[in-house]
């Protein structure tokens, strides 16, 4: 039997209007111009996205301005200066960008240091182009890298008046202000001269033999033995420590500010210290001189930077012909630059085998010995 109404009202419609009245909404107060769909949200224990401009803890930092470029050797590739990167960051987070270059890698870096050249040129103009805060540009270059850099500077190079119109030659190297150009273990005058390529002894008969089968390295090997006497030419090497026809070789690399070359003492199989260096043989530092830094234990020697003219003459390239004549020519034509020159030795340590890549800690496990040329480097970098 039903239950009788009360006062002539539905007990169960007041009981769903009650029900009506517990369900609160609860609008966003966002801007609807904020709301997003879900797939676009961002979870609630997310990481914030990384901001240009800002710090960690929220405070305001300053955009970097320095571009680092970064360039690997022979057979190498762009992970090869990964650990130099991630310290460079580590030092100076709101001053530079590291630009590690990955146009020339593996078999590429037999194309010939021209061709490697160009392109690495292309790159640097395509990172550079819409990055409108880079005011300075350093190269850092390891092996046949710095060989590379040297022809992409001078593609980069430009000279003219400075923005406010004055008679003051600004120099500029893709359109940004060159600072550091700094080598590691490159063979600056090539390998063809004696005990240039070490892991041969300094025997003869081997070093003739390797100069034969220097096309197995492809046009790269061409010109690094200087067998490439093209239409005329000297050897590309030669033509590098001038400004040789509309390529300003020597213009674009005096333009930055210091100039370094980090070689291995010993223990280097693939380049003499001699070509690493940019020395003659009886200019090498002896053991006696070495010093001993606790801070940076693999460097023996530090070479303040001087310049030599020699009475060089840029005419000199086309009437070298012997090896030791090419040798010659290409040492006094590149210390018209002041090169700050630093030897490095990892004798006492079990890494030495592989000093070629622990220069530059191209694998931190097997080339850690080389973190404190790394910190050598960038606790002297000019910013």
């Amino acid at each position: 039997m039903a239950q009788p109404q009360s006062n002539g009202v539905d007990t169960k419609y007041l009981e769903k209007k009650k029900k009506k009245k517990r369900r609160v909404v609860v609008w966003s107060r966002k801007p609807l111009s904020l709301l997003r769909p879900s797939c676009l949200m961002v979870a609630a224990n997310a990481d914030p996205p990384a901001i240009a401009g800002e710090r960690g803890d929220g405070a305001e930092r300053r955009i970097p301005s320095h571009l680092v470029v970064m360039v690997n050797g022979l057979v190498g590739s762009t992970d090869d200066w990964a650990y130099a990167e991630k310290q460079f960051l580590k030092r100076y987070p709101e001053d530079v960008v590291v630009l590690r270059s990955g146009c020339n890698g593996a078999v590429k870096t037999l194309h010939g240091v021209d061709i490697m050249g160009k392109r690495l040129a292309d790159e640097v103009r395509r990172f550079v182009q819409n990055r409108h805060e880079l005011r300075k540009i350093s190269i850092v270059a390891h092996s046949l890298g710095g060989l590379v850099a040297r022809y992409a500077i001078a593609l980069l190079y430009s000279n003219g008046d400075n923005a406010k119109g004055e008679a003051v030659i600004e120099e500029k190297i893709a359109g940004l202000e060159p600072v550091n150009f700094i080598t590691f273990a490159t063979p600056h005058l090539g390998t063809r001269s004696h005990r240039q390529i070490p892991i041969l002894r300094g025997v003869r008969a081997l070093e003739k033999a390797a100069y034969n089968l220097s096309w197995i390295a492809g046009r790269s090997g061409k010109h690094l033995y200087l067998k490439d006497r093209e239409e005329g030419k000297p050897p590309l090497l030669l033509q590098m420590v001038t400004d040789f026809g509309d390529l300003p070789f020597m213009s674009a690399l005096r333009s930055f500010k210091r100039h370094v070359a980090y070689s291995n003492y010993c223990f280097d199989y693939v380049v003499g210290r001699k070509t690493s260096s940019i020395r003659c043989t009886d200019e090498v530092p002896k053991s006696r001189n070495f010093v001993h830094d606790s801070k940076y234990p693999h460097i023996v020697y530090v070479e303040k930077p001087n310049v030599t003219e020699d009475n060089f003459s840029e005419d000199m390239v086309y009437h070298a012909k012997t090896t030791d004549e090419m040798e010659e020519v290409m040492i006094k034509g590149l210390k018209r630059i002041p090169w700050e020159r630093i030897d490095v030795s990892f004798r006492k340590t079990m890494q030495k085998i592989f000093a070629h890549s622990t220069i530059q800690v191209k694998t931190y496990l097997i080339n850690s010995a080389g973190a404190d040329v790394i910190s050598h480097m960038i606790d002297n970098f000019v910013l």
